[in-house]
């Protein structure tokens, strides 16, 4: 077993190659970057503010104390005053008065002399009465990367719901919200929106069974996950249960894994080694942290050809990373081990999502070979795992669903019971 300096250091460059750093973008107005939606009467729009951003609206280092502003605005043409409902933004969110005593109790009245009154100041005040336009920040937890902006507003015998999906600037991500979820990947003549549910599965069985290298010569990690959905519904559930964006392979990520595997802390997004599909790398990746770099769940998703009711699906693989192992497969001689039975993985998802109110429909299709315990298949870093071949299909909408309200596909349901007597047994 290798030392933990140097352990450290192996896991940290265990998905990539230390690089340069890359380059970064001065910050901008947030207002201009806001996310915006309408609904019944009402525009909303949000943005998360960066630290840098944040400092020069509040004279303080408010991420220095774990504090991100989000900037709200309310547009209300209706003939009812709403009110917007702070813990549906963040369920922690902090009151205007408490970070402000707390800035003044270390020392930084001399930066303002009524720091009580700022903070007030850039507060979002309610009502939004009829024809006006209100606009202020609430105060929330810090995050990186992305964050789910659910904004809940109420008026009387009246309820709106509208997330939103922004991002925040400063953040080094493996992919760009605008390359990944505007760029035109394919041709539109070569798209197909799928309204026949048995069509659709059709389409999803024909995919390939695996991920692969670079070169497409070998097979990798089952593709057993399809996500049907978007910026408006999908990714907003993947975050609002905790599911964070990886972050570029650069030397400040590469860094930031040291200073984790040192520490035996969590690094929530680190970041994911490249597999292959449809000829190029996952389109973005995601992953829920555990308790230290070692542990987390992480998933692949690339764009397909396909929509389904005009929404976009995605063709992923999920797996759940329980270690880390030397090996010659790799440029760094380690890798992520992964626990061998992916379906624990694809189901454990699928049980997450039910909580994020945003899936309305889920079921399975047949993926690639059926790989029992007694005989696993290999990945590309020879890590074995077993799976009963199928591929779980989610989709989801941005109208709340229930739990109750979830609706099923017609599709091997016996095949998942014996899925099912199977995990029970093993």
């Amino acid at each position: 077993m290798f030392a933990r300096p140097l352990g450290a250091l192996v896991v940290a460059c265990a998905v990539t190659a230390c690089v340069a750093p890359a380059s970064t973008t001065p910050a901008s107005d947030y207002r201009t970057r806001a996310a915006t939606r309408s609904e019944n009467g009402i525009r909303v729009s949000a943005a998360a503010l960066s630290s840098d951003e944040s400092a020069a609206a509040y004279g303080v280092a408010l991420a220095s104390k774990g504090v991100q502003p989000v900037w709200i605005e309310v547009r209300n043409d209706t003939d009812v005053s709403y009110f917007l409902l702070s813990p549906g933004i963040d369920p922690d969110f902090f009151a205007a008065s408490e970070v402000a005593e707390a800035f003044a109790q270390h020392g930084h009245r001399e930066r303002a002399a009524e720091p009580d009154a700022r903070f007030r100041e850039l507060a979002f005040h309610n009502p939004v009465l009829p024809g006006r336009t209100t606009s202020g920040f609430v105060l929330t937890q810090l995050r990186e990367g992305v964050k789910v902006v659910q904004v809940d507003l109420v008026a009387s015998r009246r309820a709106l719901t509208m997330p939103l999906f922004v991002t925040v600037p400063g953040f080094q991500a493996d992919y760009k919200t605008s390359e990944v979820f505007m760029r035109e990947l394919y041709p539109r003549e070569s798209i197909v929106d799928y309204t026949d549910d048995e069509a659709l599965r059709t389409a999803l069985e024909a995919l390939p069974c695996c991920t692969s290298n670079e070169g497409g010569t070998k097979n990798g990690d089952p593709l057993n996950l399809v996500i049907v959905g978007g910026l408006d519904d999908a990714f907003p559930a993947l975050v609002r249960r905790g599911w964070t964006p990886t972050e570029e392979k650069w030397t400040g990520a590469i860094m930031r894994m040291v200073s984790a595997a040192l520490a035996g802390e969590p690094y929530v997004n680190a970041p994911v080694s490249d597999l292959y599909l449809f000829g190029r790398p996952q389109d973005l990746a995601l992953q829920k942290a555990r308790d230290t770099i070692h542990e987390r769940n992480h998933l692949r998703l690339w764009l397909s050809p396909f929509r389904y009711h005009g929404k976009p699906v995605w063709v992923g693989q999920i797996s759940r990373d329980i270690g880390v192992r030397l090996t010659i497969h790799t440029p760094t001689f380690t890798t992520h081990k992964i626990d061998p039975d992916v379906d624990e993985a694809r189901s454990a998802l699928t049980e997450d999502m039910a909580y994020s109110q945003s899936l309305m429909k889920l079921g399975l299709v047949k993926g690639g070979p059926v790989a029992p315990p007694d005989a696993p298949r290999e990945n590309l870093t020879t890590d074995p795992y077993y799976t009963d071949g199928y591929r779980m299909v989610l989709v989801f909408d941005q109208k709340p669903t229930s739990l109750a309200g979830i609706v099923f596909f017609p599709w091997h349901t016996s095949a998942a019971r014996d899925s099912s007597r199977a995990g029970a047994d093993r």
